[in-house]
């Protein structure tokens, strides 16, 4: 009788017990950029500054690269982490050699988090579900600034050059 009893109770426990999720999907990898340049996960990363007349002319420059087999889209936003207001820097595009994001210096401080979205598809950029997201709170202290587009483009370069070769993950 004792047995019944407890083989009773422990039925009715476990179907107290909520059903599983089917197939809920993975939450985001979060990665904090800390740095200038960045590579991992498959992405690889590179700011600068292109100063300009003033500081409404000064450019922040990024330089983003994927394994395209990974993330074939990629995409940015900016936010305010406190307010949570967000504003698009660059919708889900088609990942390239190299894609390159440019943003006013001044927006960075209305909206200071900047978060490199990488897609696994079409339908998750639709969704907005990224499979990565790196993400960075300001323009980077060590970011070099330039005052031509010429030394840049050629410091772009090299960056993004030495960050493939830096290693089989990086893109």
């Amino acid at each position: 009788m004792k047995l019944r009893m407890l083989l009773a109770t422990a039925l009715i426990a476990l179907a107290a017990l909520p059903a599983p999720r089917a197939f809920a999907p993975d939450p985001p990898r979060e990665i904090h950029g800390m740095g200038d340049a960045y590579a991992g996960e498959g992405v690889a990363l590179a700011w600068a500054v292109l100063r300009g007349a003033d500081e409404v002319a000064t450019l922040v420059v990024v330089r983003i690269a994927a394994d395209r087999d990974r993330y074939p889209l990629v995409g940015a936003i900016s936010r305010n982490p406190f307010s949570q207001a967000t504003k698009p820097l660059l919708g889900a595009i088609r990942s390239a050699e190299d894609v390159e994001l440019r943003v006013p210096r001044a927006q960075f401080s209305d909206l200071p988090r900047t978060e490199f979205r990488f897609y696994a598809s079409v339908s998750a950029a639709q969704a907005d579900d990224a499979r990565l997201i790196v993400y960075y709170l300001g323009v980077p202290d060590t970011t070099p600034e330039f005052a031509s587009e010429t030394n840049l483009a050629a410091y772009l370069a090299d960056r993004m050059g030495r960050l493939r070769a830096a290693g089989s993950r990086s893109p």
